[in-house]
């Protein structure tokens, strides 16, 4: 199985008078969501299944990418590294999974399934980290195929 995990764009700082689900990219965050999403796009098989956060910021994230996909209430602001690992199927998805999301909940899935303990890693804004498991065929690891930052998804 693949898991991609692509943590939303710049967003409205958390000051903003709206609900923290409510804040909204940045322009900033809007060119991060485009790069990454284009690259995405270009990377991702066409039978990868793709979930987002209800959050207004991961939804416009996911919107970027230009595919359809659906929102998932676990993987919303307060989720568990657990809940996004069941809403994904892992490790027992046919299909490629991307996750969008928010930190520290998706470095928590990282450092899960890379070292068998949730732990705090950071995972930059609009960047993704491509994990994936070795072929039936070969010694059973879980390794990280790709980490990008939405700085070098640029065509």
């Amino acid at each position: 199985m693949e898991l991609i995990l692509w943590r939303h764009a710049e967003a409205e700082p958390h000051e903003t008078p709206k609900p923290d689900a409510e804040r909204a990219l940045t322009p900033k965050g809007r060119k991060q969501a485009t790069r990454m999403g284009e690259w995405l796009d270009r990377h991702l098989p066409d039978n990868c299944r793709i979930l987002s956060s209800p959050a207004v910021r991961t939804v416009q994230t996911a919107e970027a990418l230009d595919r359809k996909f659906k929102t998932h209430p676990a993987l919303a602001t307060d989720s568990t590294a657990e809940a996004i690992l069941e809403a994904a199927n892992w490790p027992n998805s046919k299909e490629p999974v991307l996750i969008v999301g928010h930190q520290p909940t998706l470095g928590h899935v990282v450092t899960l399934l890379l070292n068998g303990a949730a732990q705090d890693w950071s995972m930059r804004k609009g960047s993704i980290c491509w994990i994936a498991q070795k072929a039936d065929d070969e010694i059973e690891a879980t390794y990280i195929k790709a980490i990008l930052g939405a700085d070098l998804a640029g065509k």
